[in-house]
Parts: structure tokens; C-alpha cells; sequence
């Protein structure tokens, strides 16, 4: 998949757990884990939101588009 999830960086930057976080933005440790692994389909604006919120970032921060070699 070409858009990359950086939320594990952000996480070490701002020296907090993926725990703290799934708590402080209101879902679950799983659905972060979905999340940070890059297994999720989408993402809703609002927890996109409040992620950043959170984190005190940019989405920019977060995802990242790395496009695929042509095959």
C-alpha cells in the first residue's frame, strides 16, 4: 500500500505508549494496532483529528505516500 503510517514515530517523539494514546483519542488498543500496521482501510477525520490533537502534529506527520514500483 502506497500511504505509509507513521503514528509509531510520533509516539516515540512525544515519548508516549499506544495505549495512553487509544485512550486519550477514545478507541481501542486494536484498532490503533490496525492503525500503526497499516492494515486499515481508512480513517475517519475525526480521528485523524484527534490524533493530532494528541500528538501535537500534522497530518503530514502521521501518513506518508510512497508509491509503488511500476511491476
Amino acid at each position: 500500500m502506497p500511504i505509509i503510517i507513521n503514528v509509531d514515530v510520533m509516539l516515540a517523539k512525544r515519548k508516549m505508549r499506544s495505549n495512553e494514546l487509544a485512550d486519550s483519542i477514545g478507541i481501542t488498543p486494536a484498532n490503533l494496532s490496525i492503525l500503526k500496521t497499516s492494515k486499515a482501510k481508512a480513517i475517519r477525520f475525526t480521528t485523524l483529528e484527534a490524533i493530532c490533537k494528541v500528538l501535537d502534529c500534522q497530518p503530514g506527520d502521521i501518513m506518508e505516500y510512497v508509491p509503488e514500483e511500476n511491476k
